[in-house]
């Protein structure tokens, strides 16, 4: 069965703040809409109140030539949504599947194997985040850390710009942010990149600003418009692009990486064995 569904839904979202309000009118309604109507743009254009040039403005926003070009992806990949959800089992279920789906459309195969390569030319690796995303650091840390890589998660405010002053060619900064707004995550970012350190921003949020500090700006889906969304642990989206990079990165060495993984293991569990004996 294919699970995924090409969409133009998940670039919508990323770029929802750059919008004016008359193309948010515009972005709200092809996010929220569930039915097959006539999406020409005279007929889109009458049906919101707009001119079909705001229509033209939206979609190159979007990333694509011309509302002809958003509108053929659109109609070409439209799937009408049942919203027949019989208990919470499913709805989370339908949640996360749908996550994924978004997902599926947002990465850059490309992006993921440069940076990649930039986790075998580095000496360092810094991964910062705050609250949920700095959990998220965490994970990444003890998963990168058990395959040979050099790597700390920073999620307190002072060490964030601490760090940032021992940042140079050497290293690799990780920045999350799903909003795209922690102030202290941006600066590490910001003052790293201006040493000369590798850095990468992952957030919901496609803001122009970033290409000034950030060598990649990882698009993550957002939660915002998703059914049920406020069920969905925010970490989610996070792991899962994590998952991916790692799998890029395991997959340049992959058996010196295995060794690697399996030793760290073995030692884990002999530290643990040692433990209970003790106890015994």
């Amino acid at each position: 069965m294919e699970y995924y569904v090409k969409s133009v839904v998940p670039m919508i979202e990323s770029n929802y703040d750059n919008f004016t309000n008359v193309e948010k009118n515009i972005a709200d309604f092809f996010i929220q809409n569930r039915k097959k109507v006539d999406f020409s743009a005279k007929a889109i254009a009458e049906r919101l109140y707009v001119s079909e040039a705001s229509l033209s403005r939206f979609a190159k926003k979007c990333g694509y030539r011309g509302y002809r070009e958003f509108v053929y992806q659109y109609e070409e990949t439209f799937v009408e949504k049942q919203e027949s959800m019989t208990g919470n089992t499913r709805m989370v279920l339908n949640a996360y599947q749908e996550l994924l789906n978004k997902t599926y459309n947002l990465v850059d195969e490309a992006q993921i194997a440069r940076i990649g390569r930039y986790l075998n030319g580095v000496e360092r690796v810094f991964v910062c985040g705050k609250g949920s995303s700095g959990l998220t650091a965490r994970e990444m840390e003890l998963r990168f850390m058990r395959i040979g890589v050099d790597i700390d998660s920073i999620q307190d405010t002072d060490l964030m710009r601490m760090q940032a002053v021992f940042q140079d060619r050497r290293s690799l900064v990780f920045g999350i942010s799903i909003s795209g707004e922690k102030e202290d995550v941006l600066y590490l970012l910001n003052e790293a990149h201006k040493r000369g350190a590798k850095t990468v921003l992952l957030t919901a949020k496609n803001k122009g600003i970033f290409d000034e500090f950030c060598d990649e700006v990882v698009l993550l889906p957002s939660l915002r418009h998703l059914n049920h969304g406020n069920v969905i642990s925010p970490q989610f989206p996070v792991l899962v692009m994590l998952d991916i990079i790692y799998s890029y990165y395991v997959d340049q060495d992959k058996f010196a990486k295995e060794i690697l993984h399996d030793n760290t293991l073995r030692a884990l569990e002999e530290g643990s064995k040692k433990r209970r004996e003790v106890f015994e």
